[in-house]
């Protein structure tokens, strides 16, 4: 070895072979080292270039996703119908009459994309003769549907929850919870309440001139069954000046608003008609509803799942312009208890029902009638003023009642067997044998002799075949 030459030293040596560098050495010449060797690595530069990637596709995705979100609320707008609501119906309504009338060269109306997500809705038409027809429709289906209405396009996504269930044991029906939610342009929102309006329009108009009959469904009113045609109140003869009385009353409760208003009296009234069945008194407060054009809404006491905190919301969110009607009150409670024919014992109490009609909780603008076949079985507390403030015996039928029926039932342009004169011979021949057997103790109903008159269509045949109603 040369003279001089130092040998190298394990702590200076090169940590590339594997040794340390000495004490008070350069560290950076090591960590550059390291740099450099990362650097050069492959499999390292491949890593880095894959995180790169990914953390800017994770941008772009949340970029892309946040940006459609405020490009969709600052154009697109939406609303929600669920099946609770009335304007529901209306709209699927709406849906199916621009698809059955889009073809016709007379409207404009532009159907909705052909989807393969249907419905059907059957409907029954029955005529005056006893025939009927039935018609199936089509409506939209559960799916996504396209339609364009005013020259905008709308999207509308008809959803169905069947494990959301409303009604259940407390309604005795079951329905899954269903809505339409419809979709446009910010710029055309304006539409929504036009599109609601025409579709109300609409649907009303199968009730124009009718009576609907609403029943209680869980703690809303529902339309039961079909509209029904008003019968006239002249139909129903009740003793002369009765059925004017009745009237008058009504009307003017009516027209008495601010006077209640100003006397802090509640905006109520009751009505009570007693008397025997078939004397009349449901069917004239149908007709009488159809003359006002009101609705009815028909409560049942006795109905499963029925409690008070139900009964006084219910009466405290009558529809407008309808009559609650509570038919034979007398059979609701025995003995302040309400009980039905198997047994089954009602949540609603005597004091709750009291409650519901004029208590603290109870609402106003309300008219309520109550029937009854027995007025002395109800409780002096049931029929005090407050809570029935006009009552009327609706009774069996009187000479003068049998006299006018059979004059409505034979006279005018429906006779075709005896003349006008022969008519009231016939007419008074009937009035003084119901008066006769009156005084014998003998009694018949309007609701017999109504249908005694449908049976003999002849107006002598009727009076001749009068001992088929009193057996003698």
């Amino acid at each position: 070895m040369p003279a001089g030459a130092v040998l190298p030293n394990a702590a200076t040596s090169s940590p590339l072979a594997g040794g340390s560098p000495v004490a008070g050495g350069s560290p950076v010449a090591g960590g550059s080292s390291l740099l450099g060797l990362a650097a050069d690595n492959p499999f390292f530069q491949a890593g880095f270039g894959l995180l790169g990637v990914g953390v800017v596709m994770g941008l772009a995705r949340s970029g892309s996703i946040w940006a459609a979100t405020v490009l969709r609320r600052r154009m697109l707008v939406s609303l929600e119908i669920d099946n609770r609501d009335r304007a529901y119906e209306w709209f699927l309504g709406w849906m199916a009459h621009r698809t059955n009338t889009s073809g016709a060269s007379t409207s404009r109306a532009t159907p909705w994309i052909r989807s393969h997500e249907l419905s059907v809705e059957t409907m029954i038409e029955r005529r005056p003769n006893g025939s009927s027809s039935v018609f199936f429709q089509l409506v939209a289906g559960p799916g996504t549907h396209w339609f364009k209405y005013k020259g905008a396009w709308m999207q509308a996504k008809r959803e169905r929850e069947t494990r959301s269930m409303m009604g259940g044991q407390q309604t005795g029906i079951s329905v899954p919870w269903e809505t339409v939610t419809l979709t446009t342009l910010s710029r055309d929102r304006a539409l929504f309440p036009q599109l609601l309006s025409e579709a109300r329009d609409l649907g009303m108009r199968g009730q124009e001139g009718k009576l609907v009959i609403h029943t209680a469904w869980g703690i809303e009113w529902r339309p039961f069954g079909k509209p029904r045609r008003k019968r006239p109140l002249k139909s129903v003869v009740l003793e002369p000046g009765l059925s004017e009385r009745i009237e008058q009353d009504i009307k003017a409760f009516l027209a008495r608003r601010q006077w209640y208003a100003d006397r802090g009296i509640p905006y109520r009234r009751g009505y009570l008609l007693h008397g025997p069945p078939g004397s009349g008194k449901t069917s004239f407060i149908q007709a009488l509803a159809g003359s006002l054009s009101y609705d009815i809404c028909l409560l049942n006491l006795s109905e499963r799942g029925l409690a008070d905190d139900k009964l006084n919301h219910l009466l405290s969110n009558v529809p407008e312009r309808s009559f609650v009607l509570i038919e034979d009150v007398d059979a609701a409670f025995n003995k302040r208890m309400q009980t039905t024919a198997d047994g089954f014992q009602s949540s609603v109490t005597f004091s709750g029902f009291l409650n519901a009609l004029d208590g603290v909780a109870s609402g106003e603008e309300r008219i309520v009638f109550m029937t009854t076949n027995h007025v002395e079985k109800l409780d002096p507390a049931l029929i005090r003023p407050g809570r029935v403030d006009f009552s009327s015996l609706i009774d069996n039928a009187s000479p003068l009642q049998a006299r006018q029926l059979f004059r409505q039932f034979y006279g005018g342009s429906m006779n075709t067997d005896v003349s006008a004169s022969e008519l009231e011979g016939l007419a008074q021949e009937l009035h003084d044998i119901l008066q006769q057997k009156l005084k014998s103790g003998q009694k018949v109903s309007m609701a017999a002799l109504q249908g005694h008159f449908i049976r003999n269509q002849a107006a002598k045949v009727a009076v001749l075949n009068l001992v088929d109603l009193f057996g003698t």
